[in-house]
């Protein structure tokens, strides 16, 4: 009888997505309310995209198996 497949965490994987090299991507946090007291600066900076940092990315490969 073959071994079961690890599930993905579903949360995860629509949060992250994976680049052509393999790093982690993410959305920063903060722009889902309170917007008015926050500069349209640092608006504008949370609407880009980051790399998730290297001391968390072996928990979200664990978690995101097939991702």
């Amino acid at each position: 009888m073959a071994n079961q497949k690890m599930k993905t965490k579903r949360a995860a994987a629509k949060r992250f997505k994976v680049t052509g090299s393999g790093k982690l991507v993410r959305n920063k946090a903060n722009k889902s309310h309170i917007l008015t007291k926050k500069t349209t600066k640092r608006k504008r900076k949370l609407r880009r995209a980051t790399l998730v940092d290297d001391t968390n990315v072996k928990t979200m490969k664990k978690i995101m198996p097939y991702v």
